[in-house]
Parts: C-alpha cells; sequence; structure tokens
C-alpha cells in the first residue's frame, strides 16, 4: 500500500510541475488530458479566462457507440481525432500539451499524434524540450565565480609566501 502511495504523490508532483510549466511558458490554450484504467479524458482550456473550451471523452454518447474499450490506444486516438476536430471548428489552431503527470508513452502520445493528424498544432514531439534548452543558454547569467575563486586563491597563495617568508627571515 506505501509503494502506491508513494507513486500517486509523484505522480501528483509531477502534473503540478507539468502543469505550471505549461501555464508559465506559453500563451496557447492548453490541452490537458487525463487517463483512467476505463476512459481517456482531453479539454482544451483557456487559463486567462479559466474556461473550458471544447472537451472529449470516451464516456461521450457519440464515441460509446463507436468503441468497445475506453480504456485503449484505439480509443485514446479517436479522442485525440475529436478533440482535434472540435477544436478547429471552434477556432482553436494552436495549444500548449499538458499530459497532467503522465508520461509521453501509450495512450497518451497516441492521443498527442491522432490531434496533430487531424490537424491541430501542438508542436513536434520533442520541440519544446529543445527550445526551452535553448532559451535556458541563451538568457542564462554569466558566471562570475571563476575570476572570484581565482582572486581568492592568489590572495591565500600571497598571504602564504608572506606568512613563509617572515618565518624564513
Amino acid at each position: 500500500m506505501k509503494k502506491f502511495r508513494q507513486i500517486n504523490r509523484q505522480r501528483r508532483n509531477r502534473a503540478f510541475r507539468v502543469s505550471n510549466a505549461v501555464k508559465r511558458y506559453s500563451s496557447r490554450p492548453r490541452l490537458c488530458v487525463f487517463r483512467s484504467n476505463t476512459n481517456v479524458y482531453a479539454q482544451i482550456i483557456d487559463d486567462d479566462l479559466a474556461k473550458t473550451l471544447v472537451a472529449a471523452s470516451t464516456r461521450d454518447k457519440d464515441v460509446r457507440g463507436e468503441i468497445s474499450n475506453g480504456g485503449n490506444c484505439a480509443a485514446a486516438e479517436k479522442i485525440g481525432e475529436l478533440i482535434a476536430k472540435k477544436a478547429i471548428e471552434a477556432g482553436i489552431k494552436q495549444v500548449a500539451f499538458d499530459r497532467h503527470g503522465f508520461k509521453y508513452h501509450g495512450r497518451i502520445k497516441a492521443l498527442a499524434d491522432a490531434a496533430r493528424k487531424a490537424g491541430l498544432d501542438i508542436g513536434a514531439a520533442g520541440e519544446e524540450k529543445i527550445a526551452k534548452n535553448d532559451n535556458a543558454k541563451n538568457t542564462k547569467p554569466k558566471n562570475n565565480n571563476d575570476k572570484k575563486t581565482k582572486t581568492i586563491k592568489d590572495d591565500k597563495n600571497a598571504a602564504g609566501k608572506s606568512s613563509n617568508t617572515k618565518k624564513n627571515k
């Protein structure tokens, strides 16, 4: 039981970290995804208005008739296509992908890829990481610790030499 609590706590922390990063660095509405063992849910949220713009899930009546199991990759692909069609109809073409703490694998990846194929601009897989790393390199302040450590070392050496010379005299 302790192991399950630890896993859930880690996922909650990861979800908090991922969602906040998406909210902080993107002005796009976010495509937030949740998966349970039996269903997949997706919604596009505008954080400025604090409003859900478009939503789709495997529990919708239209989708339930088309799929037999809501907790597999085929169902996630169907939801990805559906959410992309609804978003494009609502005039949303670009979104930021919020995986909500889930690993980008399996159903989450299937949903994102299906939404991309249906015309929704989520960004290329792995593009956000590269962009963040480039921005971090460009905005990183220069480290002046090297100069300080050299001067401190020089001062110590000078002090050590002077103290040695006094002893020698």
